[in-house]
């Protein structure tokens, strides 16, 4: 059996050193003068690199894209805390990480202790097998949100990863994801909208803004499952709760 990774990743920050300098052995204290500017030099050099490419500087995202692009929230404007979950409906790791804290997550949402907003990345769209599938499943989403209500959207986003493709294997055509939204009780406009692909272009928008947003707060890296909290990286989100018990009582 496959074991599915921690988090499901597209690229890593560049990661430059500089060369290492070695004096020379020598009495000539000119020498050495020369040769700790030319240290200075190289790490000035390093530095204006690391800062133009952002390389592993983390950051904070936009809170009011986060806001305006999420695919789905859920959870009242007034709780405590309010997160940015991140994830692609292809990723392994993120059916893993709904398994584990969704239900969690969900409760606390009902609670009134905290608001989710959902956003929906699809650079795993070159692992499934049709090519297109993580944005396909994530137009769909945005179909049942805006169809049927959040509440209904909830149960589809649920049902897409309890019924995950395996990767690289078929996957779920447009006739499916409208059946699997009958399921969960959208209408029949629901259902067309999913077939006919319509919310594609506004998915395909969406997960640019949150690749970008999301890149902001990992410092130049993008990964699924990730969650933000005001903007920045939650660390830890595992295979258990326990990053959000003490979120929760932050």
């Amino acid at each position: 059996m496959t074991v599915p990774p921690a988090r499901c990743v597209v690229a890593e920050p560049r990661s430059r050193q500089a060369p290492g300098y070695q004096p020379r052995s020598t009495s000539s204290r000119a020498a050495y003068i020369l040769g700790a500017a030319a240290v200075a030099v190289i790490v000035a050099i390093v530095v204006a690199v690391l800062i133009r490419d952002k390389g592993g500087v983390k950051g904070t995202a936009d809170e009011k894209i986060l806001e305006t692009n999420a695919a789905l929230i859920i959870g009242t404007p007034g709780a405590r805390h309010t997160i940015d979950v991140f994830e692609d409906f292809s990723c392994p790791a993120c059916r893993k990480f709904e398994a584990t804290n969704g239900e969690a997550m969900t409760a606390a949402a009902t609670r009134g202790e905290l608001r989710i907003r959902f956003h929906m990345l699809t650079f795993l769209d070159k692992r499934s097998k049709s090519g297109d599938y993580s944005t396909r499943a994530a137009a769909a989403l945005r179909c049942v949100q805006v169809g049927a209500g959040p509440e209904k959207a909830l149960d589809y986003h649920g049902t897409l990863y309890r019924q995950q493709p395996e990767e690289g294997k078929t996957d779920h055509d447009n006739t499916d994801l409208a059946a699997k939204a009958a399921a969960v009780g959208a209408d029949s406009s629901v259902q067309q909208c999913i077939s006919s692909g319509s919310q594609v272009p506004n998915a395909k928008q969406s997960a640019t803004l949150a690749y970008d947003q999301l890149s902001i707060a990992l410092g130049g890296s993008v990964a699924t499952p990730s969650v933000l909290s005001a903007g920045r990286s939650v660390s830890d989100v595992g295979d258990d709760t326990a990053w959000l018990t003490k979120l929760l009582a932050s």
